[in-house]
């Protein structure tokens, strides 16, 4: 455990969760970012940000359940293929300056896609057939991949593409992505405990304070908040992080 005080981590926390909860994300790159910032071991990091990242994003998973968007024959092709996956990405032997550089580009890709891309292009592709579940089996796979060497779930970069190609709209994206890093994430992790424990008195500050953040998150929801204004601040923050691991 880093010899720094908790407090301010478990703030920078709470509102990075509640403010991704709020517009359909887990939020594991911001707490990537946060703990970065803070100075965080990495093979810790990665491990605790898994952990965070199922809870926040169970419980949107749980939301959007409930309200029925969630499409379960959408969601099966792309988990098919990202567990496994997401299992071997947490099994490879990636320590120190390798892993840093990994999240960096895996933050800088999330910052990229809150800054610039915020919007998907409506390309309104309705593949169907061999096809979809062809292509949605290779998004599974290197998104669950990544998810379990890097601890980043993959649904930010998920729930555009649904958009984008026309299989989903905006909650059904939010509902799918939601599960699918929960499941990634859990595949992960277990790949990873074995190598990298940690103590459950350690964890549990950051599981309550995610578990708050992401109910306040998901009662306020996107239309309670400046949508761009959010994205765009959480932009600048995996961007500073991003810079960090790769500078550094």
């Amino acid at each position: 455990m880093p010899s720094i005080d908790l407090l301010p981590v478990l703030l920078c926390i709470f509102i990075g969760a509640a403010l991704y909860t709020s517009v359909g994300h887990g939020g594991a790159t911001v707490y990537t970012a946060i703990l970065t910032l803070f100075s965080f071991a990495i093979a810790p990091l990665v491990t605790l940000v898994l952990v965070m990242n199922i809870v926040a994003a169970a419980i949107a998973w749980v939301m959007y359940q409930q309200a029925g968007f969630l499409r379960p024959r959408l969601l099966l092709p792309f988990v098919v293929t990202s567990v496994p996956f997401a299992y071997l990405g947490g099994l490879l032997p990636i320590t120190g300056r390798t892993q840093a550089i990994l999240l960096g580009l895996a933050l800088l890709a999330a910052a990229i896609r809150l800054l610039f891309f915020a919007k998907p292009p409506s390309l309104d592709l309705r593949i169907r057939g061999i096809a979809y579940y062809a292509i949605a089996a290779a998004m599974g796979a290197l998104l669950g991949f990544l998810a379990g060497a890097t601890g980043i779930g993959g649904g930010i970069f998920l729930s555009p593409i649904l958009i984008a190609l026309g299989w989903a709209n905006v909650k059904e994206a939010a509902s799918v992505a939601s599960a699918f890093i929960v499941l990634n994430s859990i595949a992960g992790l277990i790949a990873r405990l074995p190598r990298t424990p940690i103590e459950p008195h350690y964890v549990a500050p950051f599981v309550a304070i995610v578990i708050i953040g992401a109910l306040l998150g998901s009662f306020m929801g996107a239309r309670r908040l400046p949508f761009r204004a959010v994205q765009v601040s959480l932009g600048f923050v995996l961007l500073i992080a991003a810079g960090r691991n790769l500078l550094g």
